[in-house]
């Protein structure tokens, strides 16, 4: 199929400029103003931003936590992104602990996403136990395509210590990758837990009181101290707080390379959504919590000053019973939130219209810096000749309202509920293809697994 966009506004992460953009098959092959093309399908799309197809870089589908599973799957989960916007996803395959293999996990993911996908998806590695197998395979992730890994700080069930932590991202660095670390006191957390239980406290407004900031941000630093021994680059992901963000600025101030996520539902939400009559602070538990208002500011801050480098979402969907498992003991809440559906339009409308970020740092944000740290640049991030036709058309005078009754997630909640919205997906093309449009999907299932490259943002 050929399509010529015409007269729309094409967004780089240096740039905004009035241009066409032609598209044969799976590639964009020209990006200029003024194109004729008669053998095409035209669109005019004057006064509508052209995005690089949105990457989100934490996802969390068909994922077994908790004691369940999340509401949404790579079916509906991947549908969501796309309406959303978002052309590829990078989920979490994972090691199992007790002696299990890279590769088993790899194969269990693909078991869950292959054929499932209506946008592009990779996975991250997940390394929960470290042995000389687990070492001799991570030249064998690289050779699948994957070159980014996940380490935990806390959760027993996927937790390495210090020593294996070092231990790895050593090894990561000498293969060219490197980790992406959730980074909680494990330790002080679990006794915080006990001291709430034995004084009676059950409900979900314990939840931020129990995995407090400075237990963040002493992950963070222990982190940055080993990752400096190490030599190692490594990610800091969901970062919540200013005093976690200050760990990355002095490590930064010593020359280490470290690289910041953070998420919309710690921009945008406060911690007094916990304290929510009738249980419904279970609906944002997730973790590490969301933090105070001037956490928040401080993240805008960071990323007006391009010192975070991508926004992602740690999609981690569940149904109002699946949460009510925890409502006698709100460590029995499964953790996690859904957001593939509205990271763009959310970045857009309280980040780009109140001016606290430029179009410019959003395309960045949730696509170039995305595609060069997970080692699909130029092939995605950016609308250039040569480059997968991955094209959000952006609409910045629509508007709408965030709700559960009509998002596309597989849950009866949305922790964004009745937020404004003025900015929305017009469009949305996969490879070429013109898969959403009018807020329906036109093409379904048609995301295909992608093999990744190595870091490239300097």
């Amino acid at each position: 199929m050929k399509y010529l966009l015409k007269n729309g506004t094409v967004v780089s992460g240096k740039e905004s400029r009035i241009a066409d953009v032609l598209i044969e098959d799976e590639k964009i092959v020209r990006v200029e103003p003024g194109i004729i093309s008669e053998d095409a399908t035209e669109l005019d799309v004057s006064g509508k931003l052209l995005f690089p197809g949105f990457i989100d870089g934490h996802t969390h589908f068909d994922l077994e936590v908790a004691g369940t599973v999340t509401a949404d799957d790579f079916e509906s989960g991947t549908k969501a992104a796309l309406l959303g916007g978002t052309t590829f996803v990078v989920d979490f395959a994972s090691q199992d602990k007790g002696g299990h293999t890279l590769k088993e996990g790899l194969e269990k993911w693909h078991a869950k996403a292959d054929g499932k996908c209506s946008c592009d998806y990779s996975f991250h590695m997940s390394i929960v136990e470290w042995n000389d197998q687990t070492e001799q395979e991570i030249q064998d992730m690289i050779d699948e395509g994957i070159t980014s890994f996940k380490l935990y700080m806390t959760y027993p069930a996927m937790s390495v210590d210090d020593k294996d932590l070092y231990k790895i991202i050593k090894k990561l660095r000498q293969m060219g990758c490197f980790a992406g670390v959730h980074c909680e006191n494990a330790g002080v957390i679990d006794a915080l837990i006990q001291e709430a239980k034995d004084a009676g406290r059950t409900g979900p407004e314990n939840h931020p009181l129990v995995r407090p900031d400075t237990m963040e941000a002493e992950a963070v630093h222990r982190l940055l101290v080993i990752a400096q021994e190490a030599e190692a680059p490594v990610m800091v992901v969901h970062l919540t707080n200013q005093k976690a963000f200050r760990e990355i600025e002095n490590a930064r101030a010593e020359g280490q390379t470290v690289y910041a996520e953070t998420c919309p539902q710690y921009l945008l939400l406060d911690d007094s959504v916990y304290s929510r009559p009738d249980f419904e602070g279970a609906k944002f538990v997730c973790a590490p919590p969301i933090r105070k208002k001037q956490d928040q500011d401080c993240l805008w801050n960071a990323l007006a000053e391009d010192k975070i480098q991508t926004i992602a979402t740690d999609q981690c969907s569940f149904t109002w019973e699946q949460k009510k498992m925890g409502l006698d003991d709100f460590t029995k809440i499964p953790g996690g939130l859904p957001g593939v559906q509205t990271r763009g339009t959310l970045v857009y409308t309280y980040g780009v219209k109140t001016g606290r970020i430029t179009q410019e740092q959003m395309c960045r944000l949730l696509s170039e810096n995305a595609a060069r740290l997970y080692g699909v640049y130029p092939e995605k991030g950016v609308l250039a000749p040569g480059s997968d036709a991955d094209i959000v058309v952006f609409d910045p005078d629509k508007e709408s309202v965030i709700s559960a009754k009509t998002h596309a997630y597989r849950t009866d909640n949305n922790p964004f509920e009745g937020f404004a919205l003025h900015g929305g997906i017009d469009k949305v093309f996969l490879r070429g293809n013109l898969v959403v449009e009018n807020d329906r999907i036109l093409k379904e299932k048609s995301g295909k697994y992608i093999k990744r490259g190595k870091n490239e943002l300097l």
